[in-house]
């Protein structure tokens, strides 16, 4: 899952980039208010890490923006402004949660986790299809109740299919989704993840659409 992060702090940024990226997110992180809009373009992120006080301007200024253009990616408020106002603004700009530092990266990822299961319309917090489970906290997948080892890169190919069913993800798509900017990416590298999950998990799993990308259907294939 990958994951927007925008704090001036730089002692902060790292820790937090590094803590995430620990627990299995892929993150990008800004200093600065003027790059977010079109890294936000350009980039499909899973959620926006939104500090308030930046160098070079307001967070929400930013998350107005990002709403008034219908722009519906989950966003977090972390912020030292503590304040019931500035709370009650924040949520009303249309931010999914607001958080006060400090806080300890198991309950961001937790908030993160939550935030983006709402987006998706899931209720509960682990993926279920068929026989297959894939359990986003706890990075583990198990079929027909056998437990499945998987290379990292391989985990997030299929979580991202498996948020997506029946959405077609092209390479490119996929690409952004699980390497962060200073990743090298071979260029047959989701070709390998996806056969890899097909040996693991079942021929049948993942669908080739050819010219278009991968997807994983609403009804399991028997």
């Amino acid at each position: 899952m990958r994951i927007l992060l925008v704090e001036d702090d730089p002692i902060l940024g790292d820790g937090l980039k590094r803590g995430l990226t620990l627990v299995g997110y892929n993150v990008d992180w800004v200093s600065e208010a003027a790059p977010v809009a079109t890294t936000l373009k350009t980039v499909e992120y899973a959620a926006l890490i939104l500090d308030l006080s930046l160098p070079d301007g307001s967070g929400f200024d930013i998350l107005k923006r990002l709403r008034l253009s219908k722009n519906t990616i989950p966003v977090i408020i972390l912020t030292a402004k503590d304040s019931t106002r500035d709370k009650v603004t924040g949520l009303d700009l249309g931010a999914d949660d607001y958080l006060v530092k400090p806080i300890g990266v198991d309950e961001l990822s937790a908030r993160i986790r939550a935030v983006t299961r709402r987006s998706q319309g899931r209720a509960t917090p682990t993926i279920h299809y068929g026989g297959l489970i894939l359990d986003p906290e706890a990075h583990t997948v198990t079929l027909n109740n056998l437990p499945i080892s998987l290379h990292p890169k391989e985990f997030l190919v299929l979580r991202e299919l498996l948020e997506n069913i029946g959405r077609v993800l092209s390479k490119n798509s996929l690409e952004q989704k699980i390497y962060g900017w200073n990743e090298d990416i071979e260029s047959n590298a989701i070709e390998v993840y996806v056969h890899h999950l097909r040996k693991k998990l079942g021929s049948k799993l993942i669908t080739t659409m050819r010219g278009v990308g991968y997807v994983i259907e609403k009804t399991p294939k028997t």
